[in-house]
């Protein structure tokens, strides 16, 4: 019998939708043509808050910015690993001035900033699991930001290829369950990047085609319970057979956009000493 498994307290970072509409396309979840619903948004953003709220998870707000409909994606700004803030470069240039607002939010609460040098959407394309990196790379995240991370923060980082545009991130394709474990579907990756998740994680949780293209695996774990998109059926009962604790919060509209739960969620991991890193206050949102 598996023991229980244990949650661990997290540190997010979030930013309302309260701008979020689809007025460009620049992945294939996005089509202007299709209406979106704002309010429907930020009440989806906010049960997911809720949700972090009730298991127990500390979060801060970033202030959103008009014209910027996709800060809501808070994971894209950047990658926060012992205290050091490596900021995200984006691709394409409606996102780009999302990299600097997000750096100046780190900079006034004293994290050590480095402005990236290359190409990389923070968290969408770098995963943190245990003492490894996993960093996507083919449609948004250069190979030269995977080496430029490793000198920044030390760790060893694992390059691995995104085939399908669909998944044009990292965490579309895989989620981190644990220091130790990881989901993924296997087709959205290349031939190699397969091999080397299966001789890293032979114990993987494989998610299925219909889970992926709901991005089911754009979801977030403490541990113990992992929030994900409700209609990954499969995946929830893969997870639940395995000891953890699925918890399916809607996140349609912004779906809309291309992301999901971990989309919407910025991990801020601690330096080794706290002390390092003040702390600001925890920003609670109201109900709309």
């Amino acid at each position: 019998m598996r023991p229980p498994r244990q949650a661990t307290p997290r540190h997010f970072l979030m930013c309302r939708p309260t701008y979020f509409t689809v007025s460009y396309e620049i992945n294939p979840w996005m089509h202007p043509s299709v209406p979106t619903d704002t309010a429907k948004a930020v009440a989806q953003w906010q049960e997911l808050y809720d949700t972090y709220v009730r298991l127990g998870h500390r979060i801060e707000l970033i202030d959103p910015l008009e014209g910027l409909p996709d800060m809501v994606y808070a994971a894209n700004g950047a990658l926060v690993s012992d205290g050091v803030v490596y900021t995200a470069k984006f691709t394409y240039p409606e996102r780009m001035a999302e990299g600097p607002a997000y750096a100046e939010w780190f900079a006034e609460r004293g994290y050590r900033v480095h402005t990236a040098a290359e190409t990389n959407e923070g968290e969408g394309d770098i995963l943190t699991v245990g003492d490894l990196v996993l960093a996507g790379t083919g449609f948004r995240t250069s190979t030269a930001a995977h080496k430029e991370l490793q000198e920044v923060i030390g760790k060893p980082v694992i390059s691995l290829t995104l085939v399908d545009p669909r998944f044009y991130h990292l965490d579309t394709a895989l989620m981190v369950l644990s220091d130790t474990e990881i989901a993924y579907y296997p087709a959205a990756f290349s031939d190699g990047s397969r091999r080397v998740l299966e001789r890293l994680f032979p114990d993987a949780v494989i998610a299925t085609e219909d889970d992926a293209v709901v991005l089911g695996l754009n979801g977030v774990s403490d541990g113990r319970h992992v929030i994900h998109n409700p209609r990954a059926t499969h995946l929830a009962a893969a997870l639940a057979e395995r000891g953890f604790e699925p918890i399916g919060i809607d996140t349609s509209e912004l779906l809309k956009g291309g992301g999901g739960a971990k989309c919407c969620t910025l991990e801020l991991r601690a330096a080794v000493d706290a002390a390092e890193v003040p702390s600001a206050p925890v920003a609670v949102p109201q109900a709309v």
